[in-house]
C-alpha cells in the first residue's frame, strides 16, 4: 500500500487520464453528514437494540411496528442531513470524464440530491418501499411523518393485498438485487479507474466490485479513514469530503467547478 502523498500523486495522473471511471461508495461517504452507521451507537429509545436485529425478515415479521418505526425514524434523521464536499464532488466529476458509473451500498438519496443521477443502489432506498406479501412497490411521502418520533409506528397497508408494506432495503440474509449487482460487476469489468470511497470493502458480494476492476486491468483507488488492508490497490486515508475536491481540483483544474 502506497503512503499518501505517493498515492495522491498516481490517483491525480489516472483520473485525469481515465475514460471509464466507477465510483463505488460505503457508509463513510454519508457519515460525513451525519447519517449513523450500523457500527455507530444508536440514541434515545433505539440505543436498546442492535441494528442488526433490527434488519431482517424474522424481526418485521415478529414486531413490524418495531421494525417499521426504527426505519421512519432514520428517513427522519435522512431528512434533515444535507449532501458533503464528497458528494458534490462525485456529483462534478461526471463532467470531466467521457462514461461515469456510480455505484453505491448507502440506502439513502444524499447523491441524488447533490446531483449525481442513474444511482445503482446494491441496497436498496429508505425512500422506497414495497408490500411485504406480494412485493408490489408502495409509494411513501417525501418527507416522513412527524409520527417518527415514536418508537414504535405501524406499517402502512398494500393497497392491493392488505398485507403489512415493508422497507425497500436489503435486509441481513436476503440476496442484493439481481440487475443491479450484475450491472455494477460489468462496469467494474470494463473500468480503468475505481474510486472506492468510504467503505472497507469486507462485505461480500459487493466488494467483488474492486476486486473485478482490479482483475481486469484497472487502477484502483481507497479513499476512507482506516487504511485498506490489501497490497495491489492504492489508499488515501481520510476524509472523502477532503480527498475528493482536491483530487478534482488537481486533475482538472479550475474546471472542476465544485
Amino acid at each position: 500500500m502506497k503512503t499518501n502523498e505517493t498515492a495522491f500523486a498516481n490517483a491525480v495522473e489516472w483520473l485525469a487520464n481515465a475514460r471509464r471511471v466507477v465510483v463505488f461508495t460505503g457508509a463513510g461517504v454519508s457519515a460525513e453528514s451525519g447519517i449513523p452507521t450500523f457500527r455507530d451507537q444508536l440514541s434515545g429509545f433505539w440505543a436498546q437494540f442492535d441494528p442488526a436485529q433490527l434488519a431482517t425478515p424474522t424481526a418485521f415479521r415478529n414486531d413490524p411496528a418495531l421494525v417499521w418505526g426504527w426505519y421512519e425514524w432514520r428517513r427522519a434523521l435522512l431528512a434533515q442531513a444535507h449532501p458533503n464536499a464528497a458528494h458534490v464532488a462525485i456529483a462534478a466529476l461526471v463532467r470531466h470524464v467521457p462514461e461515469l458509473v456510480l455505484v453505491t451500498q448507502n440506502v439513502d438519496d444524499l447523491h441524488e440530491r447533490a446531483g449525481s443521477k442513474e444511482v445503482i443502489h446494491l441496497h436498496g432506498s429508505l425512500h422506497m418501499a414495497r408490500c411485504f406479501a406480494c412485493a408490489r412497490p408502495h409509494a411513501l411521502p417525501k418527507c416522513p411523518s412527524p409520527e417518527t418520533s415514536a418508537s414504535r409506528l405501524e406499517p402502512p397497508r398494500c393497497c392491493h393485498c392488505n398485507g403489512r408494506v415493508r422497507p425497500g432495503v436489503v435486509w441481513f440474509g436476503e440476496e442484493l438485487p439481481e440487475a443491479e449487482l450484475r450491472s455494477a460487476f460489468k462496469a467494474a469489468r470494463n473500468a480503468d479507474l475505481l474510486l472506492s470511497i468510504g467503505t472497507s470493502g469486507v462485505v461480500y458480494p459487493a466488494a467483488r466490485i474492486p476486486e473485478i476492476a482490479c482483475e481486469h486491468g484497472a487502477h484502483v483507488v481507497h479513499v476512507n479513514t482506516e487504511p485498506v488492508d490489501t497490497a495491489v490497490a492504492t489508499s488515501l486515508t481520510g476524509r472523502a469530503g477532503e480527498w475528493l475536491p482536491r483530487l478534482l481540483r488537481a486533475a482538472f483544474g479550475a474546471s472542476a467547478d465544485l
